[in-house]
């Protein structure tokens, strides 16, 4: 990687005609000029940090140098953070708290000298997360900022979301995939006792919050990976507490229904957990009591289909809970084939919010017709279902991608494949699966699998 020492004047266009345009683009010119002359003199940071911050601010502000001639940096220079950090999409200007009035002096209560804390918390806000904990490593604030979480609910306003898949295979404990960087991430080892490890889990990505499902030696338990401070710790327990549940999770909060407690029977209730405030609270109860169902949101809606009824009592039925009424409407044949006991619950997803099913049985990806309540086939899976009756595969939506994670086994050994379709671009035959990752030495069943947007 290549860095210049210095920064070369912007040279304002004179044709153009927009002079706010030229008044802006000159003074973000000066302030970076200012930017990197203060922290030469006060902070001590390395020419990579330098050049971090100063992307940033260029990546969030690329409006601005349109019809500008600039010449900041030489063409032979290739810095990867830049990559991923220009925004597709024009956005409305969110104002974050003021951290300080910084008037173009140095100062050591702004976060980028020369500039307000507005406006370095909504450029910082643009930067990939993969880059937060090195960021947090530039100096004290920076790192109380990253750790405090501010950033990640600055991003929920600008609406901007970045997905990581969270996996834990046969062969691998919990780690954690980039997509964008294309890196596996290890997480820290679960302080769980040795029943939770090896009992069966389920898992549930919500805000940024990694919640795993199990049972411990004491009774059921939830153990929380956060993403902020990257370390694990005990979650809430429910209300009444559960397995086999339904859920799924919409920006900060997530909802569980159904499912069977301690002692096996079967229950309609259902409960919201959020996880800003890390509190459970109950729901009114479903029409119906179900297990091994399955959640998801689609038209701002919490929906679950499938399950059983009883140990024996497939249920074809779904269940729509709108969050504004608190009500419950049952949707009769919407899952019409069910899910049988050996089965797993339904492998569903909702990309760009239409709802998509993994048939366990043929093998098919079916897109449900909301309008008529009915299944669809649109294509073929990448990898066999019915191997195991849907277990041990993923079936997620990730962003306007449908994800399918699966276990393959070849000459080299064991592997997970992560394959990848976006719907708008073809339907069935028009186009084939993408492998996103391969992940080798992990086995080939994958435990679990949850999706993180934030």
């Amino acid at each position: 990687m290549v860095f210049r020492y210095s920064f070369e004047k912007l040279e304002i266009n004179k044709d153009s005609s927009d002079s706010k345009l030229e008044l802006m683009s000159a003074t973000q010119g000066c302030v970076l000029s200012q930017s990197l002359c203060s922290f030469d003199r006060s902070c001590g940071f390395s020419q990579k940090n330098w050049y971090l911050l100063i992307c940033l601010l260029l990546a969030k502000h690329g409006s601005w140098l349109n019809g500008i001639r600039k010449n900041i940096f030489d063409k032979d220079i290739c810095i990867s953070t830049l990559e991923h950090i220009v925004p597709k999409r024009s956005r409305s200007r969110v104002r974050a708290r003021p951290g300080g009035d910084c008037d173009g002096q140095a100062s050591s209560d702004c976060l980028l000298p020369g500039l307000h804390d507005d406006m370095a918390l909504d450029s910082l806000a643009w930067a990939c997360r993969s880059d937060y904990p090195s960021l947090a490593c530039l100096n004290r604030r920076f790192n109380l900022l990253i750790n405090s979480g501010y950033l990640y609910k600055l991003r929920r306003q600008l609406g901007i979301v970045e997905h990581w898949i969270y996996l834990a295979c046969s062969l691998m404990p919990w780690e954690a995939f980039d997509p964008i960087r294309q890196r596996w991430m290890r997480l820290p080892r679960m302080p769980c006792d040795e029943c939770f490890s090896c009992a069966d889990k389920e898992s549930l990505a919500v805000g940024t919050q990694l919640l795993v499902f199990g049972r411990e030696l004491s009774g059921f338990a939830i153990w929380m990976y956060n993403l902020v401070n990257r370390s694990w710790s005990r979650c809430p327990l429910m209300n009444l507490p559960r397995c086999l549940f339904g859920s799924s999770s919409q920006a900060e909060i997530a909802i569980v229904a159904g499912g069977s407690d301690k002692n096996g029977q079967v229950l309609k209730s259902a409960e919201l957990y959020n996880s800003e405030l890390g509190c459970w609270e109950a729901l009114p109860d479903m029409n119906s009591p179900r297990k091994m169902c399955s959640g998801f949101f689609m038209d701002r809606k919490f929906y679950v289909i499938g399950g059983m009824s009883s140990n024996t009592d497939s249920l074809t039925c779904g269940e729509e809970y709108n969050l504004e009424t608190r009500t419950w409407r049952r949707i009769r044949n919407m899952y019409p084939h069910g899910n049988r006991a050996t089965q797993s619950p339904p492998l569903v997803a909702v990309v760009n919010n239409q709802l998509y099913a993994a048939d366990q049985s043929t093998n098919q990806v079916k897109k449900y017709d909301k309008v008529n309540n009915v299944w669809n086939v649109v294509r073929t899976l990448p990898v066999r279902a019915d191997n195991y009756n849907g277990w041990g595969l993923a079936f997620k939506a990730c962003g306007d991608k449908l994800l399918v994670v699966g276990g393959h086994r070849g000459s080299e050994g064991e592997v997970i494949v992560l394959h990848f379709w976006r719907p708008e671009d073809g339907l069935a035959g028009e186009i084939d699966w993408d492998v996103l990752s391969v992940k080798e030495r992990a086995g080939a069943f994958v435990y679990n699998c949850a999706v993180m947007g934030c």
